[in-house]
């Protein structure tokens, strides 16, 4: 039963809440921007619908806020700049004052019942169920919902989730399906699919959602994205991707079918990496972008001064000596500034060359093993294509096994890698505050649990309920996943692990202590050394590059804490980790 209601919780975050169709938004918007076109005594209202028609939010906030400042005459231009700011308003989250803006619009308005969904959206959004619905239910009543610029799939869909949060689950149930029947949109139907599924699921009804569960992630798998322009609806497919694979892996943890849960998991994982890489490149690409603009801007500039110069040249000799005299100091002032500049790239060249050093070094080591993972890999799949052959059922299940730990930590290396160089680059995002140990090390420890299984181990984790903390959650989250993974990678199976800690005067000793391989006094010393990068391997049939470690070294240390190794060959190893303590009372 506890699974089970874990689980649930889990699906309800997976409750996708539906936006206007876009298509249909874009008609609107069209249509309100050929109304605004009639109001051309009003600039600031002009300038205003072209950056609404644009999807320029906070321009569009500025210019009806003048427009309404000058308290305009004209009803339709007030309910506009009205609308315009509702709009903007909700597009940006800010929910409350979204429908305040909504509020101010007359009931004549000639799009009123685009603003009714609008205020169901924004009381959907701030959990103001009963509310919505009843704007939800006047718009089901209209006729010929197109020309009015509804979708009646989606507002269907709304009410169903109105409906299962009141926990109505009939209601529910009944507008679920009829969003279904609408539905047209790929995208919207996988939605309808979960959210039908988790609905089932909620009142236990696993036979009838599980299919659903089925269909949206069939559903999702024949969606193709364009991998080089990776759109805005792109983004949205991978996303409705990762929602459809992650409630197949918990589908399957419930059903105890780890393997299979861990194989949507691993799906999983590879649509949210795919979903940060790419926000972060577009990221990077607005950045150089609006550097583009302010560079051609500049170009601008510089070309208007040298337009004006030349209509200064046509005056007098008064006018020409002044401006040479402010061209002098101009240049005064770039040749200054040049100078500075040139100091400040002396300085990054130093740098780089210090990072590049470390980056071929690392590299050099990282390429080594990886090279060697995917060799033994390769090796492993010819030995296991001949078993295949000769159908030798139990050698194929040790391969495919050892061909999963190799996978793993080739994977483990690059999110190592990925971690190193944003703590390298200082891009990490970093903050310090009171947490509870015993959790956080319960929900790391649980995305473990198919390896321990796997191997046999047994896991214990009996720290402190009352351990609290000063650190950053997710750098701790890190350090506790390579302890986790290298007292589980050294471990032989049937071992044991536990998690410990021990009371300092001013630290908790968090101590991952494994039943494994050990390590020799002269590798333990090693090991603790800030210098080294990467250290030397005590056991060669293990894959590691000691990455993690040092990973782990730097963020204890950027956690104001202190991390030591206690081990012996052939006699398990302690990693102890310090850590700032936090007394209840404060």
């Amino acid at each position: 039963m506890t699974l089970k209601l874990l689980s649930f919780f889990f699906f309800l975050l997976s409750f996708i809440l539906h936006s206007q169709n876009n298509n249909i938004e874009d008609k609107l918007f069209s249509a309100i921007f050929e109304k605004s076109k009639k109001n051309h005594s009003n600039d600031d209202f002009k300038k205003a619908s072209i950056f609404f028609i644009q999807k320029n939010w906070d321009s569009t906030l500025i210019f009806t806020q003048k427009t309404l400042k000058k308290s305009p005459k004209e009803k339709s231009i007030k309910n506009l700049s009205f609308f315009y700011r509702g709009v903007s308003l909700f597009r940006q989250q800010v929910y409350h004052e979204a429908e305040n803006q909504f509020g101010l619009i007359s009931n004549d308005f000639e799009f009123i019942n685009k603003v009714q969904v609008y205020l169901g959206a924004i009381n959907l959004k701030l959990k103001k169920y009963e509310k919505a619905i009843s704007y939800y239910q006047k718009l089901t009543k209209l006729p010929n919902k197109e020309s009015l610029y509804l979708n009646e799939a989606i507002l269907f869909d709304d009410l169903a989730l109105c409906y299962f949060f009141l926990g109505n689950y009939n209601e529910a149930e009944s507008y679920f399906k009829k969003s279904n029947v609408y539905e047209k949109d790929t995208l919207n139907l996988i939605d309808s699919y979960i959210n039908i599924a988790n609905l089932y699921y909620q009142q236990y009804k696993d036979n009838i959602a599980i299919p659903y569960f089925k269909k949206a992630y069939n559903l999702s798998k024949k969606i193709n994205v364009d991998k080089k322009k990776f759109s805005e609806k792109d983004r949205k497919i991978y996303y409705r991707k990762s929602v459809a694979t992650k409630n197949m892996a918990v589908v399957e943890e419930n059903q105890k079918n780890l393997k299979k849960a861990l194989l949507y998991r691993k799906e999983y994982e590879k649509y949210i990496d795919t979903l940060n890489n790419r926000n972060r490149i577009y990221e990077v690409a607005q950045k150089e972008k609006e550097f583009a603009v302010a560079t051609k801007q500049k170009e601008v500039d510089f070309l208007q001064v040298q337009n004006e110069l030349k209509e200064t040249q046509r005056n007098n000799f008064i006018y020409i000596a002044s401006i040479l005299l402010v061209l002098l100091l101009i240049s005064g002032y770039f040749y200054r500034e040049k100078v500075k500049t040139n100091h400040i790239i002396a300085a990054q060249k130093e740098t780089l060359n210090e990072l590049n050093a470390t980056k071929d070094k690392l590299f050099s080591i990282v390429s080594h093993d990886l090279r060697s993972s995917v060799n033994a890999l390769k090796s492993s799949n010819a030995v296991l294509v001949d078993n295949l052959q000769s159908k030798n059922l139990e050698a194929l299940e040790n391969l495919l096994q050892k061909n999963s730990s190799i996978v793993n930590g080739a994977y483990g290396l690059l999110d190592n890698l990925l971690n190193w160089a944003l703590l390298q680059t200082d891009q990490g995002y970093f903050h310090i505050d009171t947490l509870r140990l015993f959790i956080i090390i319960e929900h790391v420890a649980y995305n473990y649990k198919p390896l321990l299984f796997e191997k046999e181990l047994t896991f214990e984790n009996s720290v402190s309920k009352k351990a609290m903390i000063a650190a950053d959650q997710e750098s701790l989250k890190i350090v506790l996943r390579n302890l986790l993974d290298n007292a589980i990678k050294f471990s032989k199976p049937h071992g044991a692990l536990k998690v410990y800690v021990e009371e300092s005067d001013d630290f908790w000793n968090l101590i991952v202590e494994d039943t494994g391989l050990g390590m020799s006094e002269e590798t333990r010393l090693e090991l603790l050394k800030d210098t080294a990068l990467l250290n030397k391997k005590e056991h060669e049939d293990v894959l590691g590059t000691g990455l993690g470690l040092s990973l782990v070294k730097s963020m204890i240390r950027k956690n104001n804490g202190k991390f030591n190794i206690e081990s012996e060959l052939g006699k398990g190893t302690k990693m102890i980790v310090s850590l700032k303590k936090v007394s209840l009372s404060s």
